[in-house]
């Protein structure tokens, strides 16, 4: 049977990790088809019919789905599963939220998180913050599963021509309301998806000095993280965090800045293509998984690196 990807956008534009999430779907069977619920989501559709590896797409639209409320979505994507062996999303906010609902409904058990696609019905996810690897064989007729998106590249996005259909919206769940969203709107690139991300710790000690992070993250076009030591402690909002119970990046670049390496943040950045470093503690754990580091005070550290950049004049797009 096919597999039903469920694809997140703004009622625009698709997210990017919709593309990572069809790389994986098109890994279990090259049947993939995707369902888009909002409204007013047009153009999302036709951009998600654009992606090669999606050979239908299922557009939903109704008021109620506007702001994305997971009670509102579940019941479409339950009915549509009982022609779906595997039902595909993204293991962010989105699908967490999602996900485990349209499992509890089909009554079987969820697979989150999956790194790699062994077969249609085995997976690789890790377990114990990122310390061990689990194989996964499920023998559940219908196969709920989230993918970690770093873990996957991303798929083309243009070059399909995939129909797409209407389908038919459930009614609105009565007991949950949506009362408002906020949004932090910046121009830097989204933490999950930078190419280069800064990050600071405690050692940062205060709020006001995380404008270090944020002048040598704007001569490198970075995203700006953080452990969750240093957004306990106020210094930085919780959007930043890096780890285990925060965002998970796989960049090219990770610099980390006053941070001792926690397990928890290990498993949120360990994976990232090269990691750099500093911190005053020459025996902190982060240093076991750096490529480079610099055993330094950061106050020191910063200034000297940030006049360096500035002589480069170099920023990265």
């Amino acid at each position: 049977m096919s597999v039903l990807l469920i694809a997140e956008h703004n009622n625009k534009e698709l997210r990017p990790f919709t593309l990572n999430a069809a790389t994986a779907a098109s890994q279990i069977d090259a049947d993939v088809h995707a369902v888009i619920i909002g409204q007013n989501c047009g153009d999302a559709a036709k951009a998600l019919s654009e992606l090669p590896l999606v050979k239908k797409v299922i557009h939903v639209e109704a008021p109620y789905y506007e702001n994305f409320v997971a009670e509102n979505f579940a019941p479409v994507i339950v009915k549509l599963a009982e022609n779906y062996s595997h039902i595909v999303s993204s293991a962010n906010t989105f699908g967490k939220n999602l996900m485990p609902r349209i499992a509890a409904s089909l009554d079987t058990s969820q697979i989150s998180d999956i790194t790699k696609v062994i077969s249609a019905d085995t997976f690789l996810r890790p377990i114990y913050a990122g310390n061990a690897f689990a194989t996964v064989k499920t023998k559940d007729n219908k196969k709920c599963i989230t993918i970690r998106p770093t873990s996957f590249d991303t798929c083309e996005s243009s070059g399909g021509s995939a129909p797409i259909e209407k389908g038919e919206p459930s009614e609105e769940f009565s007991q949950t309301k949506f009362i408002k969203r906020e949004e932090i709107k910046s121009d830097r690139p989204e933490l999950g998806t930078a190419r280069v991300v800064v990050s600071g710790g405690r050692g940062m000690q205060s709020g006001d000095n995380f404008k270090l992070i944020t002048s040598i993250a704007d001569k490198l076009n970075a995203a700006i993280g953080a452990s969750r030591a240093a957004v306990d402690a106020g210094y930085i909002s919780n959007d930043h965090q890096v780890g285990q119970t925060g965002k998970v990046v796989v960049p090219d670049l990770y610099i980390a800045v006053g941070i001792s390496g926690a397990i928890q943040h290990l498993a949120g950045m360990k994976e990232s293509k090269v990691i750099v470093a500093i911190n005053k503690d020459g025996e902190a754990p982060i240093f076991s998984v750096a490529d480079y580091g610099l055993e330094a005070d950061l106050f020191e550290a910063l200034p000297q690196f940030l006049e360096e950049l500035n002589k480069l004049n170099t920023i990265q797009k």
